[in-house]
């Protein structure tokens, strides 16, 4: 199950892994055309697909969109935190960040990932184990991003990531991928352009982290037995530094 799999990195997370032989879920909001998109490629992979409509921010709708694909899918082995929701606003425009964006940070990045793991924790520990991978951002690890909500909705993420760690050991592991700068997805768009460009200039290999690079490293978590509780950065090197 793949959250956000309409947008370009969760489609690239679900062909990914549909890629090394999943069946995929993949939840969406409003965007019903990529999402059938992502869903067509899956199917051209040759594997099962359903695309299911989910706000995360509206809890009641969790447990039974995790319960269908489930049902759908017959099993649920993976669970991919990737959707999520950003706002440009400069960390000094404080009175910007109104409370009311705030909360829907929170709710989107933080909460709704929380909840989401809750609802398919008890799928995956029936049937002995299961891989949770939740997509974070280096604005999580340092003062940087789209905005001050947003960055420490992200290290928050992060900390929950290793939580979840130790709650669901040993039968589920829990990683969290850090990306920085992913130039040409609709997320990125939102970046200030100052942001961008401080980004551009930090990086050490000289170019960003793709879509295919993060969902590469999804693919990877998903495989190991011996890692939890574990952030990789992917950022071009900004952070040797």
């Amino acid at each position: 199950m793949v959250t956000g799999g309409s947008g370009d990195l969760g489609r690239a997370i679900c062909l990914a892994l549909a890629g090394v032989g999943c069946d995929i879920a993949l939840t969406y909001v409003g965007n019903h055309d990529g999402a059938v998109r992502t869903a067509e490629a899956v199917e051209q992979l040759g594997r099962r697909t359903c695309a299911l409509s989910l706000d995360q921010t509206e809890s009641p709708a969790i447990d039974s969109t995790v319960g269908r694909a489930a049902d759908t899918l017959g099993r649920l082995d993976i669970l991919v935190n990737n959707a999520a929701w950003n706002i440009g606003i400069p960390f000094p425009d404080l009175d910007k960040l109104t409370t009311e964006v705030w909360d829907r940070l929170f709710a989107t990045n933080v909460r709704g990932p929380f909840e989401l793991v809750r609802a398919a924790a008890p799928h995956m520990k029936r049937q002995g184990g299961g891989r949770i991978v939740n997509i974070a951002s280096v604005a999580g690890l340092a003062p940087t991003g789209s905005s001050l909500g947003y960055a420490s909705s992200k290290a928050a993420l992060i900390h929950l990531t290793r939580c979840l760690a130790v709650a669901l050991a040993p039968e589920i592991t829990v990683n969290c991928i850090a990306p920085g700068l992913v130039e040409g997805t609709r997320m990125a768009k939102r970046i200030p352009s100052d942001v961008v460009e401080l980004a551009r200039r930090s990086m050490v290999l000289g170019r960003s982290a793709t879509a295919v690079d993060i969902a590469e490293q999804v693919v990877t978590f998903c495989r190991t037995d011996s890692t939890t509780g574990q952030v990789i950065v992917i950022d071009g090197g900004v952070h040797f530094h």
